[in-house]
């Protein structure tokens, strides 16, 4: 009997807590597959540490591998589900797509950035809910301080140091508050004009700070924030971003050049594609977390509506203390469906109190209903996130350790850039990448904030896009048609063998002279995404025929020339059925000077130099090639017609005897 086979789609804090108790129920009497974009858990009440440089990266991060050796981790994002035939869709990191199939499902995928119809936000404004979005924001306030300090006009300096932070929620209050620290400290470096100092602006519509807490902590909270220099302005939001600052709604504009969004969350997108009763974005669910009229499929954290038994008609929170807890009953009851576990139990919570991290030795707390502030308030914080996380504890512990010792270190790394964690993305927990998977499945053209990117940040002239985010228009799809294994151009001379991370990236081969035979090229050639156009026009020129010529490739899109690819009549994938065989392959082209070859140019049976009897004619003359500015590629293409298959050389004896043996 075939093990059943588990499938969960997100790696926070439910999808994580359900694949680690899964794998010790069922210890390994079931299949447990995890995807997520990346692989690692993200701890995140830890973050707003890492953008104010206390914590470093990875500290906040849990290896998916080693904490969870019993599952199956699949790195990519998901695309479409469906439900009858139970199989999922996805996306891989590097463009490849993937089917999963599955007996049970559990959707996990978090939350994303909340969006409001504010002009000007979703292009001037940076989310905070993942590792990319924390590293930017501490290089983008390294920064302006930098440039701040060693500007002599008063009004540039005081717009680079304002911070606008707007959503005075869990995430907002610690992002100011941990960010007052940090840039006071800079400053203490490098001082700024005299008289000035960095100010951070906390905005909410909200009648208070921290509104969905206890009003003592939300006190506490406030008072510290005032204390330590932060403008806080409840009832007051922005009402329009611009690149030069920001207009609140009371009509004042405030000049700056950074505004972090952190007014909430939303589920992630994915749970709208299934049609399913949602509530609020949110996916319906019973107390056991099982979807009605699917049995299969479960949804837990962010993405669920669970019904909270202990406020009947009301759903539980979007929280990560939910989450983790979702995630244990989650797991139990799937097991407990493939008869792995005992009986199902529906889900039930307790509050055991909220931490608010305020920075330094300061914080707001309530354990078990006791309020704290102060150092018992951080010591307690500090204490909570220790046990709460499931690993790195020590050098969790060590960094804050050599923070309290030591000062901080203000440096830009500049591993991420502005145009790579835009604010409206499906995956805060992936930076985008030019012409990556990601960035072709949506626009991510937001810049820095309000004018907080510099030109050479951006690379992009003031658009706010990056150079080369999408494809050529007659670069094949990657995985489609046309992107096969082994790419050779009819009549390209010299076989070229590329690599597998070359060729699984859809780009066409460019070969160089002076190359030796079954070259492989070097993976840092291909990932940047570049082709080399100088040595491909080269090979060109020197070992394809010229086009619209006996034996040559006629122009793409002329009449009997190559149609486009991925268009019906298109030129089929390579190596497949009524595709061109790839070279040294039975059927393909021979490499030249090998047995059976195409024999060297002014050799004997080789190709006559041209102008030469039998040669090639000269271009613009009759037989030749036509000259440039003709009609060419830009004309239509015409009627679909059987794409070309390999093409018979002209210039070479037939040989019954080595046309499809290749080189071997």
């Amino acid at each position: 009997m075939s093990r059943p086979r588990i499938l969960i789609v997100g790696a926070g804090f439910a999808g994580y807590r359900t694949a680690r108790t899964l794998s010790r129920l069922t210890r390994g009497r079931a299949h447990i597959t995890l995807l997520n974009p990346t692989d690692y858990f993200l701890y995140l009440p830890l973050l707003p540490q890492v953008a104010a440089g206390v914590l470093e990266p990875r500290r906040v991060t849990v290896s998916l591998s080693d904490s969870l050796p019993d599952v199956r981790l699949v790195l990519g994002e998901a695309d479409r589900i469906d439900l009858d035939d139970r199989t999922l869709h996805y996306t891989g990191p590097e463009g490849e797509g993937g089917t999963l199939a599955y007996d049970r499902l559990v959707l996990a995928a978090g939350s994303v950035n909340k969006l409001l119809p504010i002009p000007g936000v979703a292009e001037h404004a940076h989310g905070f809910r993942g590792l990319p979005e924390a590293l930017y924001l501490r290089d983008h306030v390294t920064r302006q301080v930098e440039l701040a300090a060693s500007s002599d006009d008063l009004g540039t300096c005081a717009a680079r140091c304002t911070f606008v932070v707007v959503g005075a929620g869990y995430t907002g209050t610690e992002v100011a508050a941990h960010g007052q620290l940090f840039t006071d400290a800079q400053v203490r470096k490098h001082p700024l004009r005299q008289g000035m100092r960095p100010r951070w602006m906390l905005l909410d519509v909200a009648p208070r700070v921290l509104p969905e807490m206890d009003e003592r902590l939300s006190a506490t909270a406030d008072r510290v924030l005032r204390q330590r220099g932060v403008d806080v302005r409840m009832g007051t939001s922005v009402k329009e971003a611009t690149h030069d600052g920001v207009l609140l709604t009371d009509g004042e504009f405030v000049e700056t050049r950074t505004l972090v969004w952190c007014v909430g969350v939303r589920p992630d997108p994915l749970v709208e594609s299934l049609g399913l009763p949602m509530e609020k974005g949110r996916l319906l669910v019973d107390p056991h977390l099982r979807v009605p009229g699917r049995p299969e499929l479960f949804a837990c954290g962010d993405v669920a509506a669970v019904p909270d038994l202990e406020n009947p008609g009301s759903y539980t929170s979007m929280t990560a203390q939910h989450a983790w807890r979702h995630g244990k009953v989650a797991a139990e009851n799937v097991a407990a469906s493939l008869g792995l576990g005992g009986a199902r139990t529906p889900y039930r919570h307790r509050d055991l109190g909220f931490v608010v991290d305020l920075g330094g030795a300061k914080a707001a707390a309530n354990p078990l209903g006791v309020t704290l502030s102060g150092v018992p308030a951080g010591a307690v914080t500090r204490g909570y996130h220790l046990a709460a996380m499931p690993g790195n504890r020590v050098r969790v512990a060590a960094d804050w350790l050599l923070d309290a010792v030591l000062p901080r270190q203000a440096v830009q790394l500049g591993l991420v850039r502005s145009w790579s964690v835009p604010l409206d993305t499906s995956s805060p927990e992936v930076a985008r990448v030019p012409g990556g998977p990601a960035g072709q499945r949506q626009e991510a053209s937001a810049r820095s904030g309000p004018g907080a990117a510099l030109a050479a940040d951006t690379d992009d002239g003031g658009t706010g896009a990056r150079p080369g985010r999408y494809r050529p228009p007659d670069e094949p799809a990657k995985g489609q048609p046309g992107s096969g294994p082994t790419q050779v151009r009819p009549g390209s001379g010299a076989a070229v063998l590329r690599s597998e991370p070359e060729t699984a990236k859809g780009r066409p081969a460019a070969d160089a002279p002076g190359r030796g035979h079954g070259e492989l090229r070097s993976e840092s050639e291909t990932a940047k995404g570049r082709p080399d156009a100088g040595t491909a026009a080269a090979a060109r020129s020197a070992h394809e025929p010229a086009k619209n010529q006996p034996g040559g490739e006629p122009a793409r899109n002329q009449p009997g020339g190559e149609p486009a690819r991925n268009q019906p009549g298109g030129e089929p994938a390579k190596n497949q059925p009524g595709g061109e065989p790839a070279r040294n392959q039975p059927g393909g082209e021979p490499a030249r000077n090998q047995p059976g070859g195409e024999p060297a140019k002014n050799q004997p049976g080789g190709e006559p130099a041209k102008n030469q009897p039998g040669g090639e004619p000269a271009k613009n003359q009759p037989g030749g090639e036509p000259a440039k500015n003709q009609p060419g590629p830009g004309q239509p293409p015409p009627a679909p017609h059987p794409a070309p298959g390999p093409v018979k050389r002209t210039d070479v004896p037939d040989d019954p005897d080595d046309s499809t043996k290749g080189d071997s």
